[in-house]
């Protein structure tokens, strides 16, 4: 899983921008002196599997012991130069889309403290390792004004940056997230990663909050997401024939809030 994982993750901005990858490098540092020797072939064959499925060759790398086990991908990816979606192009009257539940940096975190239920365990493995592939084609078939992929700067950290850069505000609807189980409570133990914190600050005053969003809320939020979904702007006259492609393909996605003129760069109901 570890492999799947960060093969999905590597993919991921290519997805983001409407891209199609084409091959990859393995990137692999591995403890050999705290880690079984076998869990390195099972980490590459994880890797090879995911690569696979996405249909991305597998054209080489490099694998040095070192003190902390790390596997990463670097990708190569195509796509037209007129035809590439950006985190900087949503447009006010866009209603939004994000296809993973969130919660990953505090479920990643409370399992290291082995506090996290197996059901729970297999939720987050399942989010982190499904592939942005299909979400990706569906968008581009349908035709989206502004795409990104949220990984650690956390949900609001990236929907930031594409308010800032679109010169719109976000508006959040927290009523509407889908979080992965026990994400609420760990949050309310402050079992955060510390990354959630660096967020936080990195989103600054650019964010309000309405009085009803409960405060582990918006903390997962700022929850830093290892291979996270994608959060998707698109017309309003073409949201229903995107959630219906979505539907019809079994990509999770719940409709996250809409784009409107430029006041604050996020504002949380």
């Amino acid at each position: 899983m570890f492999g799947q994982i960060a093969v999905a993750n590597a993919l991921s901005d290519i997805y983001a921008m409407g891209g199609n990858p084409i091959t990859a490098i393995n990137l692999l540092m591995f403890a050999s002196c705290k880690v079984p020797e076998e869990f390195l072939s099972e980490i590459l064959q994880g890797g090879a599997d995911k690569l696979k499925e996405a249909e991305v060759s597998l054209i080489g790398g490099h694998t040095v012991d070192d003190l902390e086990t790390k596997y990463g991908l670097s990708v190569t990816g195509v796509i037209h130069p007129e035809k590439v979606t950006r985190n900087s192009t949503a447009k006010p009257g866009d209603i939004l889309y994000y296809t993973k539940p969130l919660g990953i940096g505090v479920i990643t975190t409370a399992i290291k403290a082995d506090m996290a239920e197996e059901k729970t365990v297999k939720k987050a493995i399942e989010a982190m390792s499904t592939l942005n592939k299909i979400a990706s084609e569906i968008m581009i078939e349908v035709g989206v004004n502004a795409c990104t992929d949220i990984t650690g700067f956390g949900f609001l950290g990236h929907a930031y940056e594409m308010a800032k850069f679109s010169k719109v505000t976000l508006e959040i609807n927290s009523r509407n997230f889908s979080l992965l189980p026990q994400s609420l409570d760990f949050a309310k133990m402050g079992l955060l990663p510390a990354a959630t914190y660096e967020n936080i600050d990195y989103v600054g005053n650019n964010v309000s909050f309405t009085s009803n969003v409960p405060e582990e809320l918006k903390l997962l939020m700022f929850d830093p997401q290892t291979s996270g979904g994608l959060l998707i702007s698109v017309h309003q006259e073409k949201s229903s024939l995107l959630e219906s492609k979505l539907k019809e393909r079994g990509v999770f996605f719940f409709e996250a809030g809409k784009v409107t003129k430029n006041r604050k760069a996020i504002e949380v109901l």
